[in-house]
């Protein structure tokens, strides 16, 4: 009869202790579903934002990075007359010419920018204290560079092959592969990653200024209207401010970058940051040279980003939702 006893005691001790780990189990597992669900959804609406906001402004960027590679004087109205001109002569469609490598670069870049903002922005608001906070403004400003910087190591390639796209007659390249492989037997490899040292200087006051802007700007409309999200057109306007202070700041590198990176098909040998930034002041001037196309930023910048963050919000909304009415899993 003590046998018995033990026995069912036995039984008894497994029969509360099972449950336990299998719910503990459970819990992880859940912990883990809820984590890749989070980051799928930060890819997606990432990768869609990016893909809206740059087909949106994709002429006025094309013409810009025209006016960037050249030495003509730039204003607004001779990049009006450069649009209309290509619309003549090309057609409509034309001004869209190297969006589609726009796309393969910008869907996942914007898809790495977003996910890795939202993944450091959780690292760092553990590390100091504010999970689930808004962080302090310099570690802000941090998310957002090391998430610019992340992106655009990982496609800066695509970048390269873009803009040689916007610059060069159809003719020359038919389309991204042939981009690359003409690339890579004429002029080598490594060209593919000219300009990457004054992209990444670039990159890290852009895009750390872009979301530092954007998520103060969204922290004291929260605090001074006492509505925990903006309307739309707010979070547009909050986007375009954001775009306008951080693209004003990086503008004299990405000239600088677009210039290296074409190099190949406009007769120029730049080597060095410092040696392209010496030509241009010289031949240009420092206005003129270093800031060409900069007023054409100020339209496509924060009409740009103002889309792409926009975009990113109210898909993340729209996904959460959907789940909440189990529309997903």
């Amino acid at each position: 009869m003590g046998n018995g006893v033990q026995e069912q005691r036995a039984s008894l001790t497994q029969g509360e202790v099972l449950p336990l780990a299998s719910s503990s189990q459970t819990e992880s597992s859940h912990e883990g579903l809820m984590q890749t669900r989070s980051v799928l959804n930060w890819l997606f609406s990432g990768a869609l934002a990016g893909a809206v906001a740059k087909t949106a402004v994709a002429p006025l960027d094309r013409t810009k990075i025209i006016f960037q590679v050249s030495s003509a004087r730039f204003s607004v109205k001779e990049a009006l007359k450069l649009i209309y001109r290509t619309y003549l002569k090309d057609g409509f469609f034309s001004l869209w010419r190297g969006n589609s490598a726009t796309m393969v670069r910008v869907i996942p870049y914007a898809a790495i920018q977003f996910c890795a903002h939202e993944q450091y922005k959780g690292l760092l608001g553990g590390y100091y204290g504010f999970q689930g906070k808004a962080l302090p403004p310099f570690p802000r400003f941090c998310a957002g560079s090391m998430a610019g910087a992340t992106a655009a190591m990982l496609t800066y390639p695509l970048d390269m092959v873009r803009a040689r796209m916007a610059v060069t007659p159809k003719e020359m390249y038919s389309n991204i592969l042939h981009v690359f492989v003409r690339i890579s037997r004429e002029e080598g490899l490594k060209t593919l990653y000219r300009g990457f040292t004054p992209t990444m200087m670039g990159v890290v006051p852009y895009a750390g200024l872009s979301f530092f802007t954007y998520e103060t700007l969204k922290k004291l409309h929260a605090e001074h209207s006492g509505r925990p999200q903006p309307y739309s057109y707010e979070r547009l306007a909050f986007g375009a401010c954001a775009g306008l202070i951080s693209q004003s700041a990086s503008y004299p590198l990405d000239v600088v970058r677009r210039r290296m990176q074409t190099a190949g098909v406009t007769g120029h040998t730049y080597g060095t940051i410092l040696g392209t930034m010496r030509e241009i002041v010289s031949e240009e001037g420092m206005i003129r040279g270093l800031f060409k196309g900069l007023s054409m930023n100020w339209i496509k910048g924060p009409m740009a980003v103002g889309i792409s963050f926009t975009t990113f919000d109210l898909t993340q909304i729209l996904l959460r939702k959907l789940h909440e009415m189990g529309y997903t899993n």
